[in-house]
């Protein structure tokens, strides 16, 4: 089975926008995708975008975090025929949820779980959009591959050990049990 780990950067904020209730209006800048049979990244550009809902729509398994309430959201307004979804998907921050009754980040995830800290965050990503600067729009492209990769990485410790960790308000590390059929 194909698992593709996905996540995406986008063009705007929230502010720009008028809110959470327009994630639509947000626009994709860069995605990319990890496969599991490449075992390699793919990169996808907004003009990419029909070729990255072919290659989601192909996986056995689309794992990300946050992609129902925010990534798939995004992708909407791109293929408004599709029901993404209804992907055979693994929502990492979904499934934390239902257990925890509250969505840690995915930082706080990945310092427990990794030991390793995101890279940057979303708004760095839009200012380097803005910037139109090439080099810029590489680093959108390199950070969102960092993500994914950390990502894949803590699906991949939850499927070996049955737990992630997550990192309280308080500074403290949590386990939390995970059943993800890998």
């Amino acid at each position: 089975m194909n698992i593709v780990v996905f996540d995406l950067e986008t063009q705007n904020l929230f502010q720009d926008v008028g809110g959470r209730g327009n994630i639509a209006a947000l626009k994709v800048s860069c995605a990319v995708t990890w496969s599991s049979i490449r075992q390699d990244f793919t990169v996808y550009w907004e003009a990419d975008i029909p070729r990255l809902i072919v290659e989601l729509k192909s996986a056995g398994r689309v794992v990300g975090y946050n992609l129902k309430g925010f990534d798939y959201e995004v992708l909407r307004p791109y293929a408004p025929n599709e029901r993404l979804r209804f992907l055979p998907t693994l929502d990492m921050m979904d499934d934390l949820f239902k257990t925890l009754s509250f969505r840690p980040s995915l930082d706080s995830v990945a310092r427990a779980t990794l030991g390793e800290t995101k890279s940057a965050d979303g708004v760095q990503a839009v200012a380097w959009w803005r910037s139109g600067n090439p080099a810029d729009r590489q680093k959108i492209a390199e950070y969102c591959k960092v993500d994914v990769d950390v990502t894949r990485r803590i699906y991949d410790f939850g499927c070996e050990f049955g737990y992630v960790q997550y990192v309280t308000r308080l500074g403290s590390k949590q386990k939390v049990k995970v059943n993800w059929k890998c």
